[in-house]
């Protein structure tokens, strides 16, 4: 009985071994790790970004990694970006988009076409109807800053976690102005971070039995919370347009009602966590503070300049290249999405630098632009340092000459979905409780979905301000 196992284990093993993947002529460099199938899988889901630095110091701007059972290029040499970013073709990103709604969100959108769902948010997210929702927006903040103070506290200081500050504000927020549901905001907040807390095991399939209950619950309330009974019947209102939608693609009751929480989790989720990084940069950071600030002061004396719509704000008017590059810097250090494509045909990837590598069918190919551009030291000096006058010139014009190899870049920072974000807390006073407090690490789980969250928090103290004077 034992020699018939070991045959069989020796015959496994000739197999694996027959059958193993092998770099072929002009492919990228192959590093498939030392476990069989898994490969680098643990050490990738762990700390992308300490994994993919390692993998650049030994290989270079491209290499193959195996990662559980899949072969992934990564190109991280940003001059040769525009031959993945451009090509739809032998590149596809829907497959993987829709494996991951499926595993994250429990939602299949079969009959859905990427050029109408396109063209259904440029309608809802530019122009008029943007300003629309700014505005609401801006309402809705108002509202809830208020709503926690009596008029005798109004100047009062309150104390709490600079993170959960900005994510609940901004998520309520966001979620009166896109749902208009008369739901008490707060508990659909709570189950959207349990939920959010749970989301990048669930995408890679690590949750425990417990967790996975947990996830369950969250995802079955929510859908409850967020079903087309519960909402309003305005018939102009953002979800509603959204509802129909679905429905003119075919899409069932049941995967509708998902799609509304991939809806609440995609337009919420990056909010709060970028507000937190931009003002806990601010705050740690006196000399930037100081500037931002000096600028404002500078937009408020221009306060009676005629707007040519009345829901655009005083720094949407105006020119804040000063804000804009504190922006962009908090963005360069935290934004770290990772940009996935499925290869479906065979593909000759043309380097910057001359050299053509061979993309296999099957494979997929990675960009991870937190590493390189953004925090690339050929491109951005002190790359791990915040620096918030990064991105401006001498002359206080946009800074967007950025080299690497002697090359201009085209790329360099990937901030995704950046946009116009307007001043957060412009209309409170914030302070530090410690005023030697730093910045918290991030949380390495959450690299490769969008805005990177913190292993910590900054408690803070605020009140709003009484007068102008007071900023």
């Amino acid at each position: 009985m034992l020699w018939i196992t070991l045959s069989l284990l020796i015959g496994l093993l000739i197999l694996v071994l027959f059958y193993a993947r092998r770099r072929q002529k002009n492919e990228p460099p192959l590093d498939k790790g030392f476990l069989p199938w898994l490969g680098h899988a643990l050490e990738f889901g762990k700390d992308a970004a300490k994994f993919l630095r390692r993998m650049k110091e030994k290989h270079g701007d491209i290499f193959t990694v195996r990662v559980a059972g899949k072969y992934v290029t990564v190109l991280l040499d940003p001059n040769s970006f525009d031959s993945v970013v451009n090509d739809t073709v032998c590149l596809d990103f829907s497959r993987i988009r829709n494996q991951l709604i499926k595993t994250v969100f429990g939602l299949q959108l079969p009959g859905t076409s990427p050029t109408s769902e396109r063209k259904w948010m440029e309608r809802h997210f530019q122009g008029l109807n943007l300003f629309k929702l700014s505005a609401s927006m801006n309402v809705h903040l108002q509202n809830l800053l208020l709503s926690n103070n009596t008029n005798s506290s109004l100047s009062e200081w309150r104390q709490d976690g600079l993170f959960d500050l900005c994510y609940s504000l901004l998520f309520r927020a966001g979620y009166l102005t896109l749902f208009d549901s008369r739901d008490d905001p707060a508990a659909v907040y709570r189950e959207f971070r349990k939920f959010d807390e749970l989301l990048s095991k669930l995408a890679r399939n690590l949750l425990k039995q417990e967790e996975r209950k947990t996830a369950r619950s969250c995802q079955e309330r929510l859908w409850e919370l967020l079903s087309p009974g519960w909402l309003s019947e305005e018939l102009d209102s953002w979800q509603q347009s959204y509802y129909r939608f679905l429905q003119e693609e075919r899409i069932d009751a049941e995967m509708q009602n998902r799609a509304l929480l991939l809806q609440l989790w995609t337009t919420q989720c990056n909010a709060g966590p970028a507000a937190f990084w931009l003002l806990g940069y601010l705050l740690t950071h006196p000399e930037a503070m100081k500037a931002v600030k000096s600028e404002i002061r500078g937009l408020s004396t221009l306060q009676d300049t005629p707007l040519q719509h009345p829901s655009i704000s005083l720094l949407e008017a105006h020119c804040t290249p000063v804000l804009d590059s504190v922006l962009s810097e908090t963005l360069r250090l935290t934004a770290a999405v990772m940009i996935s494509r499925e290869v479906v045909q065979d593909k000759i990837l043309h380097m910057a630098d001359g050299q053509e590598y061979l993309l296999r069918r099957g494979d997929r190919v990675c960009l991870f632009p937190l590493l390189s551009p953004q925090m690339d030291p050929q491109i951005h000096q002190e790359p791990q340092i915040f620096k918030y006058n990064r991105f401006l010139n001498e002359d206080m014009t946009v800074k967007d000459h950025f080299y690497k190899n002697g090359k201009r870049l085209k790329y360099y920072t990937m901030p995704w979905g950046a946009g116009k974000n307007s001043c957060v807390g412009k209309d409170t006073l914030v302070s530090l409780c410690d005023p030697e407090a730093k910045v918290p690490p991030v949380n390495s789980s959450r690299y490769g979905f969008g805005i990177l969250q913190p292993d910590g928090d900054l408690q803070v103290r605020y009140r709003l301000r009484r007068t102008r004077h007071e900023m």
